[in-house]
């Protein structure tokens, strides 16, 4: 995080911030190796994207430790939390590095695409367009895993991430969609969020 940006500071108990960390840094992951499989720059930089969410809550999980510490006894207990937290920042840092091989071009070895080339699942990004009958409905009304077969992971909605969406969640106009299924369901979801299919059967 560049010592010159803006930090707005968010109301965020360690327990959450520790809970969506991670979260996060599991979804970064599984992006991060499906970027490099794909070699796709689309999730590359949706992985660089959740890097800086993972930086930020790091510095407000530090801020709170430091706030909460009122003596040398309770600093001491607090170094377990700093501890996981910067170890999960390690994990979010790694997986923005196989991510930079991508968006560097690089290149993947062929033997990093024979070791993921059997995956069943596939991880993609897409744009909600205007027209798109996901516009203004709730996930559990959409009933994405028995139509097609694939699972809203996450959301970016400007720059706010919706990690694990429930099924209340409403789809906006505008939202980056991580979603998770077979292949085929992929790329007809890419296809609804688009506004290419008007129906889901």
């Amino acid at each position: 995080m560049a010592e010159s940006e803006k930090i707005d500071y968010e109301p965020i108990s360690v327990r959450e911030a520790l809970t969506e960390m991670k979260d996060v840094s599991e979804i970064m992951i599984d992006l991060a190796y499906s970027a490099a499989l794909f070699n796709s720059h689309e999730l590359a930089e949706e992985v660089l994207e959740l890097e800086k969410r993972v930086d930020y809550l790091a510095y407000i999980i530090d801020m709170n430790t430091m706030l909460a510490a009122r003596d040398a006894e309770e600093a001491k207990h607090l170094t377990a939390v700093t501890t996981v937290a910067a170890a999960t920042n390690k994990i979010s840092d790694a997986a923005a590095d196989i991510a930079a091989i991508v968006l560097k071009e690089i290149g993947i070895h062929p033997i990093v695409r024979k070791a993921f080339e059997q995956v069943e699942e596939r991880l993609a990004r897409t744009i909600v367009k205007p027209d798109s009958i996901l516009v203004n409905k709730k996930l559990g009304d959409l009933e994405l895993a028995a139509k097609i077969g694939v699972d809203i992971i996450a959301i970016r909605r400007r720059q706010k991430w919706l990690i694990d969406p429930n099924e209340e969640e409403k789809v906006v106009e505008g939202d980056v969609l991580i979603v998770r299924g077979a292949p085929h369901g992929v790329d007809e979801m890419k296809d609804v969020a688009e506004g290419k299919i008007k129906e889901l059967e």
